[in-house]
């Protein structure tokens, strides 16, 4: 069983796939097990709420408008989010992503 659970979320949950298995390598090489996962805005609410909640949320910088809105959320979950940096998403860098995912599990 993974370790932690982090979730990228932005518009339709395509376009962060790419950005998933980059930072799924990343993590492998790193030696660690993450199960790391993108998924659409629209669902963000129901991974919240549902028995596998992710330990950290990171927002497509895309969807950067809706982050007061989710960090609300992600508060009373008691989930640690942030949005992902334009630069690194546009890269495509999945190590550097993963090291801020890892900074707010306090992993790294």
């Amino acid at each position: 069983m993974a370790e932690k659970i982090i979730m990228l979320a932005c518009s339709a949950g395509m376009s962060t796939s790419l950005l998933v298995s980059k930072m799924q390598a990343a993590a492998k090489a790193d030696g660690v097990d993450y199960k790391i996962f993108a998924t659409s805005s629209a669902d963000i609410d129901h991974q919240l709420g549902s028995d596998e909640k992710p330990d950290v949320l990171l927002l497509g910088p895309q969807i950067r408008y809706m982050a007061n809105d989710v960090k609300k959320k992600t508060d009373k979950a008691g989930i640690p989010m942030d949005i992902i940096n334009m630069s690194d998403y546009g890269m495509m860098n999945g190590e550097n992503v993963l090291k801020t995912a890892e900074k707010l599990l306090g992993d790294a």
